[in-house]
C-alpha cells in the first residue's frame, strides 16, 4: 500500500485506542484496524483489564461482519504481545488468523514483549513494518512507557491560580479561581490517571474527597496522601468511598490502627530529614502498576516533588484575575542565579472557557 494509504489506517487505529483512555490500565491503550482489498473488515482497542486486546477485538469483530481476515493487513498502534499474561498472546491470534502483513507503530517497552511478538510474526512469514506515527502512539501511553522504561508512573502535577500565580488568598479560600470549563476538564485528567496524590494540609485545609466527579468514568482511581506524621482525621472525606494509601515517615501505631479502621492503609516510607521518601513512593507506585499519577496539592508538596525530580509535566490553569498576596504554586528553594532556573518546555496551551490550560514538561 501507499505511505498515504498506512497513514490514514494508522490513525484510525489511533483514534480507536483514544476510546481505551480510561478502562485499560496497567495495560497500555491500543487500537487495530484490519483492511483488506482497500476496505475495513474489523476494527478494535484494548478492553478492561483481564478481556480482550485490540487485535483480538479486530479479529472478533471481522468475524462478526462475516468477514475472513486472511491475507489481511492488521495495523495496531503497540506491537502485538508475545506472552501469556491475563489474556493469550495477541502475535499467536494474528498469525493464526492468517493475515499477511501488520503495521505496528511502534515496539513495546515492556521486557516481556520488546520485540518478541514482531519477531514470531515474522518467523511466520507476516511481513512486519514498525514505525509510523511511533511519537503519537508513545503520546498515548507515556505513563506505560516511563514505567516499563523507569520503574516509576508518569507525574502530572495540577495546579489552578490566578495570572499572577496565587492559588488561594490569604485567608485560605480559593473557590472558585477557575472557570466551570477547567474544573470539567481537572475531572476528565483525573479520570485518565490511575492514581491521585495530594498532601496533608491540603486535605486538613479543604477536607476534599480526591475522586472523580460530573465525569463519566469507570473506575475512580487510587488515593495517595503524603502524611508524615498521620495527622489525617478517620473521618476525612476521603476515606468514605473506599478508603486511600497514607504514606508516612514518623509512625503512631495508635494512629495508624484509627486510620486502618477507617479503610486505609498505611505505609511507610521514611526519607532524609524525617520527611517521606518521595522517589521511593514513585517506585512503589510503580511496583502496583500505576501508570500516571494526577497531583492536586499544595506549595509544599508541589516544590518538593519538583525538587526531587519527581514530576514529568505541570498541568497549570490560569484564571484571568489578579488576586495579590495569597498562596503559590510551589515552594522552592530561592535561586541566586537566573540560569538556575528548572527549566520546562510548554508542550500545549488551550483556553477553557476563560481559564487558560497549559500543560508543561520537564526534559
Amino acid at each position: 500500500m501507499s505511505d498515504s494509504t498506512d497513514l490514514r489506517y494508522m490513525q484510525m487505529a489511533l483514534a480507536l485506542a483514544a476510546r481505551a483512555t480510561i478502562a485499560t490500565s496497567p495495560n497500555p491503550k491500543v487500537g487495530c484496524v484490519l483492511v483488506k482489498d482497500g476496505q475495513v473488515i474489523g476494527q478494535g482497542w484494548t478492553q478492561p483489564v483481564g478481556q480482550a486486546h485490540a487485535e483480538v477485538q479486530a479479529l472478533r469483530d471481522a468475524g462478526a461482519q462475516g468477514q475472513d481476515p486472511r491475507g489481511a493487513t492488521a495495523y495496531v498502534t503497540l506491537e502485538p504481545c508475545s506472552h501469556y499474561g491475563r489474556t493469550p498472546p495477541c502475535a499467536n491470534a494474528l498469525i493464526a488468523a492468517g493475515v499477511s502483513r501488520v503495521v505496528a507503530a511502534l515496539q513495546d517497552a515492556n521486557p516481556q514483549v520488546a520485540g518478541n511478538g514482531l519477531a514470531m510474526l515474522r518467523a511466520a512469514g507476516i511481513a512486519v513494518e514498525c514505525g509510523l506515527l511511533a511519537s503519537e502512539a508513545r503520546e498515548m501511553n507515556l505513563g506505560f512507557f516511563k514505567r516499563m522504561e523507569s520503574g516509576r508512573p508518569w507525574v502530572r502535577l495540577k495546579v489552578a491560580a490566578s495570572l499572577d500565580g496565587v492559588t488561594a488568598l490569604a485567608n485560605g479560600h480559593s473557590q472558585w479561581i477557575t472557570a466551570p470549563e477547567a474544573r470539567q476538564d481537572g475531572h476528565l485528567w483525573r479520570a485518565r490517571a490511575d492514581a491521585i496524590l495530594t498532601g496533608i494540609g491540603t486535605v486538613l485545609a479543604d477536607d476534599p474527597q480526591m475522586n472523580v466527579r460530573g465525569v463519566e468514568t469507570s473506575r475512580q482511581p487510587k488515593k495517595f496522601v503524603v502524611d508524615t506524621w498521620l495527622r489525617l482525621p478517620p473521618a476525612a472525606k476521603l476515606l468514605q468511598d473506599g478508603g486511600a494509601t497514607v504514606v508516612c515517615a514518623q509512625p503512631d501505631p495508635r494512629k495508624q490502627a484509627a486510620l486502618q479502621a477507617a479503610g486505609a492503609e498505611v505505609l511507610y516510607l521514611p526519607g532524609p530529614h524525617g520527611r517521606v521518601n518521595l522517589p521511593e513512593l514513585m517506585l512503589e507506585l510503580g511496583r502496583r502498576q500505576v501508570n500516571e499519577v494526577h497531583v492536586e496539592a499544595g506549595a509544599i508538596l508541589n516544590g518538593a516533588l519538583i525538587e526531587q525530580g519527581c514530576v514529568d509535566e505541570l498541568l497549570i490553569y490560569l484564571a484571568p484575575k489578579l488576586l495579590g498576596d495569597g498562596a503559590g504554586l510551589f515552594a522552592l528553594p530561592e535561586l541566586t542565579q537566573v540560569d538556575q532556573a528548572r527549566v520546562v518546555r510548554f508542550h500545549q496551551v488551550q483556553q477553557l472557557g476563560e481559564t487558560l490550560r497549559v500543560l508543561a514538561r520537564f526534559g
